[in-house]
């Protein structure tokens, strides 16, 4: 038998027929949903006069639209309120677990997948949503997919999929202080560019990413898009069982047992062949933001914005388009420049670990005068668990108050929109021009680098404070 990748094991154990010449029909796992793309989905499996195939591999959650304030309030915007309400319709129709506002269960789907423990090693996992590669960190072939594609999984729990090509990308050594996986895979991005990994599936291995925490691990997968990648996984070890013992939805007692001795085996082969492998040094990586409109418009904290001959593919147009958008020009310090808003949350930086650093780096400080911070836990047990270990009453002390779940700043399709010309330093996944609201300049950064901004009302290496 030939050596194979992780991806190559769990791709070839879910091939239910190829078409020749053509796609793979992939079987999958899980199937997560939210109000955004599902409504559609549903509409043609009603014009068709058929049902969910497979509901008890379907999970749904409200997140995209919801309010991250008086949730127990009806939603005051009505397309929002019409999404989420169809989606409850539709999951009471056709008995689809739904995780809606005000269940303990609720939250922003790729981070309550994990922390139930519904997202294992080994599975297909896809949603209508581009950072479904999430998920990957488990070990998993995790994938974002269309409308149509919905329809298609929620009518027959098949994907047609060509397969991706391979990559590896591995970051030696060991992270410095104050360099997160958020600065890991911003820094990547910077190095490969957005389209640098496009039409591949990433693994990322080597001993930066063994020494990162499954929450952690997950900030690196969720942003493997950003780089033009259909998706990222890391192979799972002994972190990623124990993240997974106990949760709700994972395997329990000897069938655990059962399970890691399954799961110890999907790592890639020795041996194993990628089409592309690239190598980076973890000692090189500090902590990052961005200056551009794309994610791979990245630098260091304590870097110069750079000029037109030091950013690599990007065009003239895009170069001087992305300066003008943001207000910057070349050779100008990132440091310094003024933040009117932080927002902390997101898929990629919203889970317990996120709102632990920033709480650690604001408590006995203050946030600072001007400055408007939105902290959005990812899900409802990231909200309790942080009011239970006193971050709530840290926050609070520090001026900065927790909101309430949701997706939030990161792609404003709800009340939480970063007003024109404003600039805001945010630890979501894409900094596009209006991402955050129209006219709202972003720069991505860590849950550290953010903290440090709040507190000084200006991009600031959050190392002075370490």
């Amino acid at each position: 038998m030939s050596s194979k990748t992780i991806f190559d094991k769990i791709w070839d154990d879910h091939v239910v027929s190829t078409v020749p010449e053509g796609p793979d029909v992939l079987y999958i796992d899980r199937h997560f949903i939210h109000e955004v793309t599902s409504p559609q989905a549903f509409g043609g499996l009603k014009r068709r006069g058929i049902k969910v195939f497979r509901p008890d591999k379907t999970v749904a959650t409200a997140d995209h639209n919801v309010p991250t304030t008086s949730q127990h309030l009806p939603i005051q915007e009505e397309l929002s309120r019409v999404q989420v309400e169809k989606l409850a319709e539709n999951c009471s129709e056709h008995n689809i677990a739904l995780y809606g506002l005000n269940h303990p269960y609720n939250g922003i789907v790729h981070v309550i997948g994990p922390e139930l423990g519904i997202t294992q090693p080994g599975m297909t996992i896809v949603c209508g949503d581009s950072h479904t590669s999430t998920h990957g960190a488990f070990g998993c072939i995790a994938f974002g997919i269309g409308t149509s594609e919905v329809e298609m999984v929620l009518a027959g729990q098949c994907i047609m999929q060509s397969r991706p090509k391979t990559m590896r990308i591995n970051i030696d050594g060991i992270p410095g202080q104050g360099v997160t996986s958020k600065d890991i895979i911003l820094y990547i991005i910077s190095q490969i560019s957005t389209g640098g990994a496009t039409g591949y599936f990433v693994e990322y291995s080597g001993k930066a990413v063994r020494s990162l925490s499954m929450e952690a691990r997950m900030t690196i997968c969720n942003m493997s898009i950003e780089m033009g990648a259909r998706g990222g996984l890391i192979a799972p070890d002994e972190v990623t069982y124990e993240y997974l013992r106990g949760r709700e939805f994972a395997p329990a007692g000897k069938e655990f047992d059962r399970h890691v001795e399954r799961w110890k085996k999907l790592g890639s082969d020795s041996d194993a062949r990628f089409d592309r492998e690239l190598f980076f040094e973890a000692a090189d990586i500090e902590p990052m933001i961005t200056w551009g409109t794309n994610p791979g418009m990245g630098i260091p904290v304590t870097a110069p914005i750079p000029g037109k001959d030091e950013t690599g593919n990007t065009s003239e147009a895009s170069f001087r388009k992305s300066l003008d958008y943001m207000g910057f020009n070349p050779g100008e310090p990132m440091a310094g420049k003024k933040v009117d808003y932080v927002f902390v949350g997101s898929c990629t930086n919203g889970r317990i670990e996120d709102l632990r650093s920033f709480a650690q780096f604001v408590k006995g400080r203050k946030k600072a005068e001007g400055v408007t911070a939105w902290i959005v836990p990812g899900s409802r047990q990231v909200e309790k668990q942080a009011a239970g270990e006193g971050i709530k009453d840290i926050l609070e002390e520090a001026g900065f108050e927790l909101r309430q779940p949701g997706c939030s700043a990161c792609l404003a399709m709800n009340e939480d929109k970063i007003p024109e010309g404003k600039y805001a330093v945010s630890t979501s996944n894409r900094n596009f021009e209006g991402r955050q609201g129209p006219g709202a300049r972003t720069m991505l950064a860590s849950p550290l680098t953010a903290a440090a901004a709040a507190i000084t009302g200006v991009v600031t290496d959050p190392r002075e404070f370490l």
